[in-house]
């Protein structure tokens, strides 16, 4: 069946999306010519993609947001709300607008699981939602860039999480977390959606037009047009997939990459690092352990941008093999220097030079990591996935990272009051495997298109 025929199937009305986003462009390309009077009424509403990108990105700071807030707020939580050490370790980690508003009104734990649990809903789709729009949308060569302000974002919003925990009690960090998201919603009305996506449901017009509207009125869109046409044209029109289709190799071998990427990049014990950064800090003998963190962040932000800007003149593959080779090397400082801690006196020289060494291995990682794991992971997962597919094997993959921030965050405490040196050598070893698997596996996917990467794994 033809792409045009699919769109006239008898279905159609189930494939209409539940929110219809960027309802400014679909009323000028649908009356154009009666009410706008021509197409240069449309050319001047036309939105840049890297304006659509700065709106999706509210989201992510949102992530960060909530990944940071544990790292400032979790001493007071566990005063004010009288917790135990087992309580405020249950409670680590994700805060949309309801649940926020729970943490800062809580008055008991339950207060701070509930919270938790509902801004899981929201963060967890932020995180596969925003990079796969921003893939979609972008131009082949500034796929990568963009694709990095996802993470750009996340490590920002960590940030302003750990400033503003200096000068504001937690109750308060809370309220405030409710802003990027407040931002959001109304900022998606203004935005096209997914010009691939609509072609996938069949929304000839409305993909042609969303294209349009993200290239500029000015700009020759035929021969992507084409190219999303055919991929679509060349998939099956099932919504679902049997599990015996994911034996073939154009199945497998992306859902393997995109979900092995995103294990390692939690197993390498990043949240473990970021949320109890503090305490480990304090381990470390620093005694601002709070605006050490801070600083943490700042250097987390700068480094991801400098990411932003690498990724599509260095490529993927370069920037995860020395992002990975640099927090092996990092954490292998770390491990060394806290084993070394534990077997000499705490007044010698010695113990307090390792002490600066073991900060300076952390902030080292988080730079390392900031420079290729943190953002890349999510620009590949995004690109190498099969059209038919990507919305349950992008949900799988998001699972899997997701599962494993969890297992990392609730062990890392566990691990460092077990052997701090020994909790670095375990992520250590998950940073070595993963030059590995980076330097069999991973393919390097910039200056080709959405089309060309999945049609190379046929």
């Amino acid at each position: 069946m033809s792409f045009r025929d699919d769109a006239e199937d008898g279905r159609g009305d189930l494939r209409k999306p539940f929110l219809h986003t960027g309802s400014w462009y679909r009323m000028g390309s649908r009356m154009g010519s009666s009410m706008l009077g021509s197409s240069q009424a449309l050319r001047d509403k036309s939105i840049s993609v890297v304006a659509c990108v700065l709106i999706v990105a509210l989201g992510p700071i949102q992530f960060g947001f909530t990944s940071g807030y544990s790292s400032p707020t979790q001493s007071a939580i566990i005063e004010d709300l009288g917790l135990t050490v087992s309580e405020s370790l249950m409670i680590a980690a994700i805060p949309n607008i309801i649940g926020w508003l729970a943490i800062s009104f809580a008055r008991d734990s339950s207060f701070l699981y509930m919270g938790r649990l509902l801004e899981g809903f929201g963060v967890g789709i932020i995180s596969y939602t925003v990079p796969v729009y921003i893939a979609e949308i972008a131009p082949q060569n500034l796929r990568g860039s963009l694709g990095s302000v996802n993470q750009l974002s996340v490590t920002l919003g960590i940030m302003l999480a750990y400033l503003l925990g200096l000068f504001v009690e937690w109750r308060i960090l809370a309220v405030l977390g409710i802003l990027p998201c407040t931002i959001l919603i109304p900022g998606l009305f203004f935005i096209p959606e997914s010009p691939r996506w609509l072609a996938k449901m069949g929304m000839t017009e409305d993909f042609e037009t969303s294209l349009q509207v993200l290239r500029g009125f000015d700009a020759d869109i035929s021969i992507e047009v084409n190219e999303i046409k055919r991929s679509v044209a060349s998939t099956t029109r099932r919504t679902t997939i049997r599990f015996a289709d994911l034996k073939e190799r154009r199945y497998w071998f992306p859902l393997m990459v995109g979900i092995g990427l995103l294990m390692l990049q939690q197993l390498s014990g990043i949240n473990g690092v970021l949320f109890y950064s503090s305490t480990i800090f304090e381990a470390a003998g620093v005694k601002s352990s709070n605006a050490a963190t801070f600083g943490v962040g700042a250097i987390q932000v700068i480094a991801t941008a400098v990411t932003t800007w690498l990724v599509d003149k260095a490529g993927r593959r370069l920037l995860l093999i020395v992002s990975s080779f640099g927090m092996t090397l990092s954490l292998l400082v770390v491990a060394v220097s806290f084993f070394l801690k534990d077997v000499v006196s705490s007044d010698s020289s010695v113990y307090s030079i390792m002490g600066i060494l073991s900060v300076v291995g952390v902030v080292a990682m988080v730079v390392t990591f900031s420079l290729g794991m943190g953002a890349i992971p999510w620009v590949i997962m995004s690109e190498i996935l099969p059209i038919n597919i990507k919305g349950l094997a992008g949900s799988i993959a998001t699972l899997s990272n997701w599962f494993f921030a969890w297992v990392v965050t609730m062990t890392a405490n566990l691990l460092l009051d077990w052997s701090s040196g020994g909790t670095f050598t375990i992520y250590m070893v998950v940073s070595a495997f993963t030059i590995v698997f980076v330097t069999l596996w991973v393919p390097e996917t910039k200056g080709r298109t959405l089309e060309e990467i999945q049609w190379s794994f046929r």
